[in-house]
């Protein structure tokens, strides 16, 4: 099932997400050889734009060795949770830059969630990202969580790692979570998707060269056909049910549109969303912006029925 909401193609809605990418674009290029500890504290400064959520509780904890944030919304079922997978092309962000990000999400759904300070790149490139997520699956197995109870999501390399993570517990014979969330996910590691030059000119933060930067980052000398770390290449038959959204004003939006068609055709249940004239991850723009917030309360609604909890 597709959802759109009809837009000229390429054509961006300006906002406070919009101001700051346009301002990360130019320090980048005004700044080629920008050090990572800078690069990383440029991109985490993206969380101070969502809202604070209300009625939410965070706690510390280590799963099984990995570092997370423990999100609990007032009323929400402690039997259900969703391992959320951060942005920041596997190379920056953090579960303290996507913790608003990520219990909009969780309060929406009415379920936990965990967000893990999975390792970097390129201190730890691939596959270090989804060994780390495979832990907490498994720790949360340990405290009791039920697989069918369990979701994945993430944005942009988040909704890459919400999707691969997946893949590899097939891989390994583990119980597979219930459902696959997916936000402006950056799946294409070769940079091929024709949005990437059709919605150049509007997207303000990933342009090819940023994408090209990120995917060395991460990968190090793996294949960029690799399926865990390109699932567009991956055996997708099987999969749980997936909802993926994009912006139209962004160069990955046909990332999404991609998996979205080759999933459906692999017989997994996935819905796309696609909203008009939005950037990268809108959802930083969760509650202050009607499409971040129209796309996070589909998700939650979405999930929620895949979990079988009362709307």
């Amino acid at each position: 099932m597709t959802k759109r909401q009809e837009n000229n193609m390429g054509t961006a809605l300006p906002n406070a997400l919009q101001d700051s990418y346009t301002d990360m674009s130019a320090r980048m290029a005004a700044n080629p050889d920008m050090d990572i500890v800078t690069l990383r504290n440029m991109l985490d400064s993206l969380e101070s734009l969502a809202a604070e959520p209300t009625d939410v509780t965070y706690q510390d904890v280590d799963a099984g060795g990995v570092s997370a944030i423990l999100v609990t919304p007032a009323g929400a079922s402690t039997e259900h949770i969703l391992v959320y997978a951060h942005g920041g092309g596997c190379v920056t962000g953090s579960a303290a830059s996507h913790r608003k990000l990520a219990a909009h999400v969780a309060k929406a759904a009415g379920v936990q969630a965990i967000i893990p300070n999975f390792r970097l790149a390129p201190e730890f490139p691939f596959p270090a990202q989804i060994e780390d997520l495979v832990t907490v699956h498994k720790w949360l197995r340990a405290k009791g969580y039920r697989p069918e109870n369990t979701a994945t999501a993430g944005d942009s390399a988040g909704g890459n790692l919400s999707i691969a993570t997946i893949l590899k517990l097939r891989e390994l014979g583990e119980p597979l979570p219930a459902a696959i969330l997916g936000f402006s996910p950056w799946l294409d590691m070769e940079n091929l998707g024709k949005t990437m030059e059709s919605n150049a000119d509007s997207e303000a933060l990933v342009s090819r060269d940023v994408s090209e930067l990120m995917v060395t980052l991460y990968l190090g000398e793996t294949s960029r056909t690799e399926p865990l770390a390109n699932p567009l290449y991956a055996d997708l038959a099987g999969l749980p049910p997936v909802f993926v959204s994009a912006g139209d004003a962004e160069t990955l939006q046909d990332n999404a549109e991609r998996f979205h068609d080759k999933a459906r055709d692999a017989g997994v249940d996935v819905t796309l969303e696609i909203q008009p004239g939005q950037q990268h991850v809108y959802l930083f723009m969760a509650g202050k912006s009607t499409e971040a917030d129209t796309t996070i309360a589909n998700a939650g609604r979405w999930l929620r029925d895949r979990l079988g909890l009362a709307s």
